[in-house]
């Protein structure tokens, strides 16, 4: 049996970009994919226990590296983080945040 690699995909709210990436991501068998927000109020606040599974971290914006980087240093030290740059003006599984996280992501999972 093949390991999976385990991906987390973070924003905000947990309402828009990372659930649709979350969406688009887990498709792929080969994959475990999550979802959370760094911010009081997400749907799915991210966890300690979220942060220790993942093996790479996607965030959409700078501040939410910066949020993370205060809230979990002691836990990200072998840990793949990289910011796709996608600001919060699309709907969840708008065409355009689609098209965004799959110019971004592709390259890093598949």
């Amino acid at each position: 049996m093949n390991r999976k690699l385990k991906v987390l995909f973070l924003c905000s709210q947990n309402k828009k970009r990372s659930p649709t990436a979350e969406e688009i991501y887990s498709e792929y068998n080969f994959l475990e994919v999550r979802s959370a927000g760094l911010n009081k109020g997400a749907v799915y606040l991210v966890d300690t226990d979220d942060i220790e599974w993942a093996e790479i971290i996607f965030v959409m914006e700078k501040k939410h590296l910066v949020n993370l980087q205060l809230k979990y240093s002691s836990l990200l030290k072998n840990k793949k983080i990289i910011n796709l740059n996608i600001p919060d003006k699309y709907p969840f599984m708008n065409d355009r945040l689609i098209q965004l996280l799959r110019n971004s992501v592709d390259k890093y999972v598949l």
